[in-house]
C-alpha cells in the first residue's frame, strides 16, 4: 500500500501543521484568510497559472445579513495539466479547475485546503495518469507551503 502512496502526501500527513482526510488536505497558515489567499494568488500569477475566480463567502454572507467566519475560494488551473487528466477520465472535469479554500476555524486558526489529488484519482478512476497526479500533488504542496509559511 505505501509503495503506491506519493512521498509528498506521505510527508504532509506527518507534519503538525497539516492534516488530511481521504479527500481534503488542509495546511495551517501563519496569515489571515485574506492575506493567505492574496499570497496564493500572487504565487499562482508568478508561476503562470490561470486564476479563474475568487469568491469571498464571508463577504457574500454579510451582504444578506448572515454571519460566516472568513472564508474564500480561489479557482485556478493550467490546461496543460488539466487536459491530460480529462483524457484519462472525463468525469474529473467536474473537479477542475482546481480550487483552494482559505478559511478560519472556530478557534481563529486559518487554513488552506484543497482536494487531495489521490482522492480525485480514486473518485474518477483515473488510470494512466500517475505522473500527472504526482505533479499536481507536488505543485499543490509547494504552492500551499509558500502561501502559508512565514
Amino acid at each position: 500500500m505505501l509503495k503506491h502512496f506519493p512521498s509528498a502526501i506521505f510527508a504532509m500527513l506527518f507534519s503538525a501543521a497539516i492534516f488530511a482526510s481521504n479527500s481534503i488536505i488542509s495546511i495551517e497558515s501563519s496569515y489571515t484568510v485574506t492575506e493567505t489567499a492574496d499570497r496564493f494568488e500572487k504565487i499562482l500569477s508568478k508561476k503562470g497559472l490561470t486564476i479563474f475566480a475568487r469568491i469571498n463567502h464571508g463577504e457574500n454572507a454579510s451582504n444578506v445579513n448572515l454571519e460566516l467566519a472568513p472564508s474564500e475560494v480561489v479557482i485556478f488551473g493550467n490546461p496543460k495539466i488539466g487536459t491530460p487528466l480529462m483524457h484519462c477520465s472525463k468525469t474529473v472535469a467536474i473537479d477542475l479547475p482546481q480550487k483552494a479554500l482559505f478559511w478560519q476555524d472556530e478557534k481563529g486558526q486559518v487554513w488552506l485546503s484543497y482536494n487531495n489529488p489521490e482522492y480525485l484519482k480514486e473518485r474518477h478512476s483515473i488510470k494512466g495518469c500517475d505522473k500527472v497526479i504526482d505533479k499536481v500533488t507536488s505543485v499543490l504542496g509547494k504552492l500551499s507551503k509558500a502561501a502559508t509559511s512565514k
